[in-house]
């Protein structure tokens, strides 16, 4: 399975016109896809803190290659990556931090109250 035909991306100017609320205001996004899974199935709801901490280890939004991504931030020894859940897609080496545009806060199944986990 090849990561480029599976991965769903988000247009900039769709991005930014969904969110043009304020650059500091959470939004929400819907998985698209299984690079994330099994922590992220698709359809699930994610609520992004655009100003929120990024550490190792956090999920994010990053912006890379001209294309916003969903993915988990990890240093390495090398420095970072933004590496995929799901074993079956290839961790993306990034220059730093300043790539991730919003960290993941909740996600939430669509129609399910009690189905919620926050990650601060």
């Amino acid at each position: 399975m090849n990561e480029r035909s599976e991965r769903k991306t988000i247009p900039i100017q769709e991005l930014n016109e969904a969110s043009n609320c304020s650059s500091a205001e959470p939004y929400a996004l819907m998985v698209l896809g299984d690079s994330m899974m099994p922590e992220f199935e698709q359809g699930e709801i994610i609520v992004v803190e655009p100003s929120g901490l990024v550490k190792d280890g956090s999920f994010v939004v990053a912006f890379v290659n001209d294309e916003f991504i969903f993915r988990q931030l990890v240093q390495h020894a090398d420095g970072w990556m933004l590496k995929p859940l799901n074993p079956m897609y290839e961790n993306i080496p990034v220059a730093d931090i300043d790539v991730a545009k919003g960290v993941v806060i909740m996600k939430k199944r669509p129609g399910k109250r009690s189905e919620q986990k926050s990650y601060l």
